[in-house]
């Protein structure tokens, strides 16, 4: 029989609210940002909370991967060794890493994962990174279901992360400097400035704009839910959603929607099982379009496609709604099919193609009456961003996950053993020491009815057995005490029999793909300046945060604006009307040059010289 590989659903945690959030809604692990050093700044969270996080998590078999992925400075490493060990005693269960200076630290027994700011998309690299001791390697999101496939073929015993649903940077993780070299601001340390977010003109040599004020470098949000059983086929173990800086109701609907879909799958394929226990119940109908997104996109699953880019607005359009049919004094009517609520956020493109929005005050059928009358005209087609009655439902209780539990009652010579079962094989027993007596009415009924009442406990009855010779009289608290102490005690066994993986780093001298390393391997201080002659780099440039080399490439895109206006002369073998180089001009007048290197089918962003 084929080996089952477990497939782990990754949701986001900006804190332990969104932590136990994702848990609740059918996460199979969640990563959240350490108290420092995580590619997200802004989203640190203290041990304390980290350490709930991980007992909440761990009774589900829910895994807890803490970000410590950004480079670090000389004196910084030590800070970083400390608060490693903190981590590991808070129990976690790996660290999402890019800097290899860690790897050579005085390190606990705890795994590694090579962050996807590693720059992780060939068979090589991933090979390379499995051999040095990375139990689980994070992948490029520009990779194609064939390329995973033969990253796969080439490391078929090392978990593979990709990404399936949220924001998607335009340059390739871990080689995005534009920020650093413009604001200071290093993305490789947590500080990205959302540049790709920016307005730009695109002008040609001759200085004729070609495009004005587009966003021209922002992308489409991913949404991989149809391709799911593709990437498990194709490789993925660990299906990863976007968003350490979403808020609770985002991680909620999103984590649902995908633990649905997962699930379906699983149902079918045997060889494909689940990571983590228990039996997610929700309260509402999980839908994607309902949180923050910039429109939909597979990216380059399949290839390269016209849909991935979002050139009007950065912000979150959320889902169609309709036209404006007619507009009248202070209300306006709208064809469509989907209803309406007072104070759902409405928003729509003007003529200019820029984002309006407005606030429904008031709603009769298709009637709309907005708090402030919108400059509108008919047939403009409207998006709803916010969503009030589905905001409200995010704001409750909205799912509960329960592990399932099979009971035995059973009497012993000194009185009854009660034995609790649960889903994952641990086994526990209690007894009640108690004199046999018969009651007067039957009493099968009381006692499974107060053996059930397991309520605010993680667990959920799926059978009651009662091995019992007559019709003994059992009193209800003494029932409700012996369940109590059953579960307590299962509570303890599912503690101590989790799973927890312990990795010694050994350290190899295996070599690396290449014998240089530019800049792009981000090599910020002398301990990750080591690791890379260990494994025979001969020649390595500083980190472009610690060194800014002249005419450094800025981003490294697989989106390509030729592409995109359908110059490519690979895939439309049309040539521009207008005369290359390109230049891409923010609001503040800099100036970036395009160059596109059709060979490796990519778009590089320039500093002007």
């Amino acid at each position: 029989m084929k080996k089952q590989r477990p497939i782990e659903l990754l949701a986001p945690a900006k804190n332990l609210e969104c932590g136990i959030e994702a848990i609740n809604h059918g996460a199979d692990a969640v990563y959240i940002g350490a108290p420092r050093f995580g590619a997200r700044a802004a989203a640190g969270n203290s041990l304390e909370d980290i350490a709930e996080l991980v007992k909440y998590a761990h009774l589900y078999r829910v895994r807890i991967y803490v970000t410590v992925n950004t480079i670090l400075r000389d004196e910084e490493l030590k800070e970083t060794e400390e608060m490693i060990w903190d981590l590991y005693r808070t129990g976690v269960d790996a660290l999402i890493v890019q800097d290899m200076g860690i790897t050579r630290l005085n390190l606990p027994p705890i795994p590694l994962h090579a962050s996807t700011q590693m720059d992780n998309r060939t068979p090589e690299k991933v090979k390379f990174l499995a051999e040095a001791g990375f139990r689980q390697v994070v992948l490029a999101r520009e990779l194609s279901l064939d390329e995973i496939g033969r990253i796969h073929q080439a490391c078929p015993d090392t978990p593979l992360e990709v990404f399936v649903h949220g924001a998607l940077c335009v340059s390739y993780s871990g080689q995005c400097y534009v920020s650093q070299a413009c604001y200071g601001r290093s993305a490789n340390r947590g500080e990205c400035a959302q540049f790709c977010r920016l307005g730009f003109d695109l002008v040609d040599a001759d200085g004729k704009v070609i495009a004005k004020n587009k966003h021209l470098l922002s992308l489409k949000d991913m949404n991989q839910s149809e391709n799911l059983e593709a990437l498990l086929d194709a490789g993925a173990s660990s299906l990863k959603i976007e968003g350490r800086l979403k808020e609770v109701s985002y991680v909620k609907n999103v984590t649902a929607y995908y633990r649905q879909k997962l699930d379906a799958i699983l149902k079918r394929r045997k060889e494909y099982v689940r990571a983590s226990s228990g039996t997610v119940k929700l309260t509402f109908k999980p839908q994607p379009e309902k949180s923050f997104s910039r429109g939909f996109t597979d990216y380059f699953l399949h290839g390269r496609n016209p849909g991935i880019f979002s050139f009007d607005t950065p912000k979150s359009l959320g889902e169609e709604v309709g036209v404006v049919k007619e507009i009248r004094g202070n209300y306006l009517t709208v064809a469509g099919v989907k209803p309406f609520s007072n104070g759902d956020g409405l928003c729509y493109l003007d003529e200019q193609g820029r984002l309006q929005g407005f606030r429904v005050n008031r709603v009769e059928n298709n009637k709309l009456y907005p708090q402030e009358m919108p400059r509108l005209k008919p047939k403009t087609r409207l998006y709803r961003n916010y969503d009030q009655e589905f905001e409200k439902l995010m704001q409750k209780k909205s799912a509960e996950r329960k592990i399932s539990v099979e009971m035995c009652l059973e009497e012993n010579n000194f009185g009854f053993t009660l034995t609790l079962s649960d889903e994952d094989k641990n086994r526990v027993s209690v007894t009640l020491a108690r004199e046999k007596e018969l009651a007067r009415v039957p009493q099968e009924d009381n006692l499974r009815n107060q053996l059930g009442k397991l309520g605010n406990t993680p667990f959920e009855l799926e059978t009651v057995e009662l091995r019992l010779t007559d019709n003994w009289f059992i009193p209800s608290s003494e029932l409700s005490d012996l369940r109590r102490q059953a579960v307590e005690k299962l509570l303890e066994a599912r503690r101590i029999t989790y799973p927890q993986e312990r990795a010694r780093w050994m350290e190899t001298q295996h070599a690396f793909p290449t014998k240089e390393l530019t800049y792009l391997g981000n090599v910020m201080n002398q301990e990750a300046e080591a690791f890379y002659r260990e494994h025979g780099v001969e020649r390595i440039a500083s980190a472009f945060e610690k060194q800014q080399p002249d005419g450094a490439v800025l981003m490294f895109c697989k989106h390509c604006i030729r592409y995109s206006m359908g110059w490519c002369p690979t895939h439309h073998r049309v040539r521009s009307p207008y005369r290359e180089p390109f230049f891409l001009v923010s609001g503040d007048g800099r100036r970036f040059r395009l160059r596109f290197d059709c060979k490796a089918c990519q778009m590089r962003v320039l500093a002007e010289d």
